[in-house]
Protein backbone atom coordinates (compact mmCIF):
# COMPACT_ATOMS: atom_id res chain seq x y z
CA UNK A 1 0.00 0.00 0.00
CA UNK A 2 1.50 3.53 -0.63
CA UNK A 3 1.89 5.86 2.19
CA UNK A 4 0.80 9.55 2.42
CA UNK A 5 4.51 10.73 0.91
CA UNK A 6 4.18 8.48 -1.89
CA UNK A 7 1.29 11.46 -3.02
CA UNK A 8 1.78 14.84 -3.92
CA UNK A 9 -0.48 17.49 -4.25
CA UNK A 10 1.37 20.60 -6.11
CA UNK A 11 -0.39 19.33 -9.61
CA UNK A 12 -2.67 22.82 -9.51
CA UNK A 13 -5.77 20.22 -10.72
CA UNK A 14 -6.63 17.13 -9.89
CA UNK A 15 -6.09 15.50 -13.24
CA UNK A 16 -2.11 16.75 -12.69
CA UNK A 17 -2.33 15.29 -9.53
CA UNK A 18 -3.44 11.86 -10.68
CA UNK A 19 -0.93 11.82 -13.51
CA UNK A 20 1.71 12.28 -10.88
CA UNK A 21 0.52 8.99 -8.88
CA UNK A 22 3.25 7.34 -11.72
CA UNK A 23 6.75 8.63 -10.10
CA UNK A 24 9.83 9.24 -11.37
CA UNK A 25 8.96 8.93 -15.57
CA UNK A 26 12.20 9.93 -16.62
CA UNK A 27 13.52 6.22 -15.32
CA UNK A 28 13.15 3.10 -17.90
CA UNK A 29 10.94 1.58 -15.09
CA UNK A 30 8.62 4.49 -13.08
CA UNK A 31 7.68 4.32 -9.81
CA UNK A 32 4.16 3.05 -9.32
CA UNK A 33 2.05 4.49 -6.61
CA UNK A 34 -1.12 3.11 -7.29
CA UNK A 35 0.27 -0.76 -6.86
CA UNK A 36 -3.04 -2.40 -6.11
CA UNK A 37 -6.90 -1.92 -6.05
CA UNK A 38 -6.93 -0.33 -2.31
CA UNK A 39 -4.11 2.22 -3.11
CA UNK A 40 -6.74 3.70 -5.81
CA UNK A 41 -9.01 3.81 -3.12
CA UNK A 42 -6.86 5.83 -1.25
CA UNK A 43 -5.76 8.10 -3.44
CA UNK A 44 -9.33 8.95 -4.64
CA UNK A 45 -10.12 9.73 -1.06
CA UNK A 46 -7.53 11.88 -0.46
CA UNK A 47 -8.05 13.86 -3.62
CA UNK A 48 -11.62 14.62 -1.76
CA UNK A 49 -13.56 12.57 -4.97
CA UNK A 50 -14.72 9.05 -3.28
CA UNK A 51 -16.61 9.21 -0.20
CA UNK A 52 -15.14 7.47 2.49
CA UNK A 53 -16.27 3.57 3.16
CA UNK A 54 -18.05 3.58 -0.74
CA UNK A 55 -19.64 0.27 -0.78
CA UNK A 56 -17.85 -1.09 -3.26
CA UNK A 57 -13.92 -1.45 -3.16
CA UNK A 58 -12.14 -0.68 -6.26
CA UNK A 59 -11.13 -3.94 -8.43
CA UNK A 60 -8.12 -5.25 -10.50
CA UNK A 61 -10.05 -4.20 -13.54
CA UNK A 62 -11.05 -0.41 -11.91
CA UNK A 63 -7.11 -0.10 -10.92
CA UNK A 64 -6.19 -0.73 -14.86
CA UNK A 65 -8.52 1.67 -15.88
CA UNK A 66 -7.91 4.08 -13.83
CA UNK A 67 -3.80 3.51 -14.76
CA UNK A 68 -4.99 3.59 -18.66
CA UNK A 69 -6.85 6.99 -18.23
CA UNK A 70 -3.76 8.29 -15.79
CA UNK A 71 -1.54 7.64 -19.17
CA UNK A 72 -4.08 8.76 -21.03
CA UNK A 73 -4.69 12.31 -19.26
CA UNK A 74 -1.04 12.75 -19.38
CA UNK A 75 -0.78 12.31 -22.88
CA UNK A 76 -3.27 14.58 -24.14
CA UNK A 77 -2.30 17.30 -21.28
CA UNK A 78 1.09 17.31 -22.86
CA UNK A 79 0.41 17.33 -26.14
CA UNK A 80 -2.22 20.18 -26.37
CA UNK A 81 0.12 22.16 -23.38
CA UNK A 82 2.94 21.57 -26.05
CA UNK A 83 0.57 22.94 -28.81
CA UNK A 84 -0.26 19.70 -30.58
CA UNK A 85 -3.67 17.95 -30.48
CA UNK A 86 -3.92 14.72 -28.55
CA UNK A 87 -4.46 11.30 -30.15
CA UNK A 88 -8.27 10.62 -31.08
CA UNK A 89 -8.09 7.46 -29.18
CA UNK A 90 -7.05 9.78 -25.89
CA UNK A 91 -9.68 11.59 -26.89
CA UNK A 92 -12.46 9.00 -27.14
CA UNK A 93 -11.33 7.52 -23.54
CA UNK A 94 -11.51 10.81 -21.96
CA UNK A 95 -14.68 11.33 -23.04
CA UNK A 96 -16.01 7.94 -22.21
CA UNK A 97 -14.54 8.51 -19.64
CA UNK A 98 -16.35 11.56 -18.15
CA UNK A 99 -19.50 10.36 -19.27
CA UNK A 100 -19.32 7.36 -16.29
CA UNK A 101 -20.37 9.88 -13.55
CA UNK A 102 -23.11 13.02 -13.74
CA UNK A 103 -21.23 16.00 -13.04
CA UNK A 104 -21.39 17.53 -9.61
CA UNK A 105 -23.29 20.56 -9.44
CA UNK A 106 -20.79 23.66 -9.36
CA UNK A 107 -21.28 26.16 -6.10
CA UNK A 108 -21.03 29.86 -5.70
CA UNK A 109 -19.36 31.64 -2.84
CA UNK A 110 -19.08 35.79 -2.54
CA UNK A 111 -15.58 36.29 -1.62
CA UNK A 112 -14.25 39.92 -1.07
CA UNK A 113 -17.30 41.16 -2.70
CA UNK A 114 -17.23 39.10 -5.60
CA UNK A 115 -18.89 35.54 -6.92
CA UNK A 116 -16.17 32.97 -7.04
CA UNK A 117 -16.42 28.74 -7.31
CA UNK A 118 -16.57 27.32 -4.43
CA UNK A 119 -16.35 23.65 -5.43
CA UNK A 120 -18.33 20.67 -6.15
CA UNK A 121 -21.35 19.67 -3.71
CA UNK A 122 -21.03 16.01 -3.67
CA UNK A 123 -18.40 13.05 -3.78
CA UNK A 124 -18.73 9.74 -5.97
CA UNK A 125 -19.84 6.72 -4.79
CA UNK A 126 -17.65 4.43 -6.22
CA UNK A 127 -13.94 4.35 -7.84
CA UNK A 128 -15.00 4.31 -11.55
CA UNK A 129 -17.71 7.62 -10.77
CA UNK A 130 -14.48 9.00 -9.08
CA UNK A 131 -12.15 8.13 -11.83
CA UNK A 132 -14.99 9.82 -14.14
CA UNK A 133 -14.50 13.24 -12.32
CA UNK A 134 -10.81 13.09 -12.46
CA UNK A 135 -11.90 12.80 -16.62
CA UNK A 136 -14.09 15.66 -16.45
CA UNK A 137 -11.29 18.02 -14.63
CA UNK A 138 -8.97 16.52 -17.61
CA UNK A 139 -11.61 17.71 -20.02
CA UNK A 140 -11.75 20.75 -18.09
CA UNK A 141 -8.19 21.28 -18.60
CA UNK A 142 -7.51 20.87 -21.84
CA UNK A 143 -10.37 23.54 -23.20
CA UNK A 144 -9.39 25.56 -20.83
CA UNK A 145 -6.61 28.56 -21.54
CA UNK A 146 -4.73 27.55 -18.26
CA UNK A 147 -3.78 24.05 -20.13
CA UNK A 148 -0.59 26.37 -21.76
CA UNK A 149 0.34 26.63 -17.76
CA UNK A 150 0.52 23.29 -17.67
CA UNK A 151 4.78 22.74 -17.24
CA UNK A 152 7.21 19.39 -16.39
CA UNK A 153 9.22 19.80 -12.88
CA UNK A 154 12.81 21.24 -14.02
CA UNK A 155 14.48 19.17 -11.78
CA UNK A 156 16.33 16.44 -13.17
CA UNK A 157 15.09 13.81 -10.89
CA UNK A 158 11.93 14.69 -10.94
CA UNK A 159 9.04 15.30 -13.88
CA UNK A 160 6.11 15.73 -12.07
CA UNK A 161 3.13 17.73 -13.73
CA UNK A 162 1.98 20.82 -12.70
CA UNK A 163 -0.07 24.14 -12.97
CA UNK A 164 2.28 27.16 -13.01
CA UNK A 165 0.13 29.97 -11.40
CA UNK A 166 2.69 32.04 -10.81
CA UNK A 167 2.41 35.97 -11.19
CA UNK A 168 5.16 36.02 -14.16
CA UNK A 169 4.33 32.29 -15.59
CA UNK A 170 7.71 31.39 -14.65
CA UNK A 171 7.29 28.68 -11.66
CA UNK A 172 10.26 25.91 -12.55
CA UNK A 173 10.00 23.23 -9.99
CA UNK A 174 6.71 21.00 -8.83
CA UNK A 175 7.53 22.75 -5.08
CA UNK A 176 10.77 25.12 -4.36
CA UNK A 177 10.40 22.87 -0.84
CA UNK A 178 11.07 19.67 -2.67
CA UNK A 179 12.80 20.10 -5.93
CA UNK A 180 13.70 23.41 -5.87
CA UNK A 181 15.62 24.12 -2.64
CA UNK A 182 17.68 20.69 -3.94
CA UNK A 183 18.21 21.43 -6.81
CA UNK A 184 19.79 25.33 -5.86
CA UNK A 185 21.54 23.79 -2.96
CA UNK A 186 23.14 20.91 -5.75
CA UNK A 187 24.14 23.97 -8.12
CA UNK A 188 25.32 26.56 -4.93
CA UNK A 189 27.73 23.00 -3.92
CA UNK A 190 29.23 22.33 -7.62
CA UNK A 191 29.87 26.06 -8.26
CA UNK A 192 31.76 26.05 -4.43
CA UNK A 193 33.87 22.72 -5.90
CA UNK A 194 34.37 24.48 -9.00
CA UNK A 195 35.68 27.44 -7.87
CA UNK A 196 37.93 25.57 -4.77
CA UNK A 197 39.40 23.92 -7.80
CA UNK A 198 40.23 26.85 -9.56
CA UNK A 199 41.75 28.82 -6.47
CA UNK A 200 44.05 24.92 -6.05
CA UNK A 201 45.01 25.36 -9.93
Amino acid sequence: MATDDMWIWDGGRVCLDFANTLRRRWRATPEETLRNPVDLVLWLQEAGLLAPGAPDPATAAVLASGRRLRETVDRAVLAVADGRLPASGDVTLLNRSAAEAPRPALQIAITDGRLEPAGTTSLAADATAALALVAQDAVDLLLSAEIRRVRICGADTCALRFLDRSPAHNRRWCSMSRCGNRTKVRLHQARARRSEHTAES
